[in-house]
């Protein structure tokens, strides 16, 4: 094959930009309908341009198909020109469909997405009967960002609707505007995208056209959320401040709380939910749940996959963490081992509850695992490096093939990503949306044994996750299309 010459390349870009400049505007009409766009699992709604060729470069490398905008395009156009119902239509597996099925793609495009898309053409049913109300109960690293999410999955506000943040009363007279401008503006994530204001007579944030009570209170139990118009509100607690099932209920004390969603391990008998591993746990009789903790959603994910394929006989965890508000900036006094002494500065070893967490999730796993973590002076995305003996042998490349496979196209695309990079390193993966991301160039393999370095963003991608649980309890449900994507509903 000829290789191309340098002077089509600049051409080519440009074609390409040409036609991701014409998707914005097809995405962003199907999305206020909620018709969801995806392309190998990767959102395609709210994106820039460069953002939605940066996707499709992704996917050619990832996939090693020929996927592009030139292929792309022609079938979101056809969507476009029919009348579709909510649901969740990944688009890049739509177009290689086509491609395999016509051979070039040369084929009838608008016969092929009608064909695909039947079940959801005129079928004009919510996700939902009516909106369902969320609040935030504690607005610090994880409470901004579930926010952030939430507002960016507004649609056409069918869906979850964020209503209120409750929190502490810190005496401050610019509080509210302390607030806003935490959500505004972050040291880690950068900028909120979109515009926020502040409305202090009736005490609330507005962001994107969401007016977002501030309430104030010490207990959850003293809320009253009718009072602002709120009822059947999940309440998702990000506070840390409880984690057993009696003080949690505190919250289903309130007037119009129904339901409790904790972003921390739950202890005792309420249930622990990584998205994607054990979702369908969650039942209409559920009232707490929590959302485990953010290194058990990147770790049980793979581990999951794994044992699936090949069985883990034995296996170490070790999670190189960032560090977190829990530990002190400077040398300080703090209850547990290391972890007074200054973040910022020293690597930390501490124990992680990781490896029993698993157990929990996976109880196959019972007597195969052992786990540490050491915390490091970065502020954001942790590694895990899973150590695992196999029931069998395996190759690198049969072992990275397969985890590939499964970050395309199981049912844990939306938790497990997987990158090819020799260069990368933590920032890289700053608002990753995965629970996990596999770096396959660190893959190590020696017969039974391997050892797998797997990337997570510890606030946002676990952030992700604890969306992905509340709209599962909210009981959102979309048509998925092809089946075969996997069935979270969540970018």
């Amino acid at each position: 094959m000829a290789l191309p010459s340098l002077d089509d390349y600049f051409p080519d870009w440009k074609q390409r930009e040409e036609l991701a400049e014409a998707m914005i505007p097809i995405i962003g009409k199907l999305y206020r309908k909620n018709v969801v766009t995806y392309c190998y699992g990767r959102a395609l709604y709210n994106q820039s341009v460069t953002s939605l060729m940066k996707t499709h470069r992704y996917v050619r490398q990832v996939a090693r198909n020929e996927l592009s905008e030139f292929e792309t395009y022609p079938i979101l156009e056809a969507m476009a020109g029919l009348d579709l119902g909510p649901s969740h239509i990944d688009v890049g597996k739509l177009t290689s469909q086509f491609m395999e099925e016509t051979g070039n793609g040369a084929g009838d495009a608008d016969a092929f997405v009608r064909r695909e898309c039947a079940e959801v053409i005129g079928r004009h049913v919510p996700p939902l009967e009516q909106p369902q109300d969320v609040v935030l109960y504690g607005f610090g690293r994880i409470g901004r960002l579930v926010a952030r999410l939430l507002i960016e999955k507004t649609g056409s506000g069918h869906q979850l609707r964020l209503r209120a943040v409750v929190v502490r009363p810190s005496g401050a007279k610019d509080d509210l505007i302390k607030r806003a401008s935490l959500l505004r503006r972050d040291s880690v994530h950068g900028a909120f995208q979109g515009t926020i204001r502040v409305d202090e007579d009736h005490q609330c944030i507005i962001a994107n056209g969401n007016v977002i009570r501030v309430i104030y209170s010490n207990d959850p139990a003293e809320v009253d959320y009718t009072a602002y118009g709120i009822d059947n509100a999940i309440i998702v607690d990000s506070t840390g401040a409880w984690r057993d099932e009696k003080s949690l209920s505190r919250h289903l004390e309130a007037k119009g709380a129904d339901r409790v969603v904790l972003t921390a391990p739950g202890k005792g008998n309420i249930k622990n939910i990584v998205s994607g591993v054990n979702s369908e746990l969650i039942s209409s009789e559920d009232r707490i749940i929590a959302a485990a903790s953010c290194t058990t959603n990147a770790i049980v994910p793979i581990l999951k996959a794994v044992n699936d394929e090949f069985e883990i006989v034995h296996g170490h965890l070790e999670t190189v963490h960032a560090y977190t508000n829990d530990q002190n900036l400077s040398d300080n006094f703090h209850s547990k081992n290391r972890r007074g002494r200054a973040a910022p500065l020293n690597m930390v070893i501490t124990e992680t509850g990781a490896s029993e967490a698993v157990v929990k999730l996976m109880p196959e796993m019972a007597g195969k695992l052992t786990g540490n973590a050491i915390r490091v002076p970065t502020p954001n995305v942790s590694l895990a490096i899973c150590n695992l003996s196999l029931g069998r042998s395996v190759t690198v490349g049969e072992l990275n093939d397969y985890l590939r496979w499964v970050a395309l196209h199981s049912r844990l695309q939306r938790q497990i990503d997987f990158t090819t990079s020799p260069e990368v390193v933590s920032s890289d993966f700053v608002g990753n949306r995965h629970a996990c991301i596999v770096d396959g160039e660190a893959t190590l393999v020696d017969d039974n044994r391997c050892v797998l370095y797997v990337w997570y963003d510890n606030e946002f991608g676990y952030s992700c996750q604890v969306v992905r649980i509340v709209q599962k309890l909210a009981g959102i449900s979309y048509p998925l299309i092809p089946s075969d994507v996997a069935s979270t509903g969540f970018g």
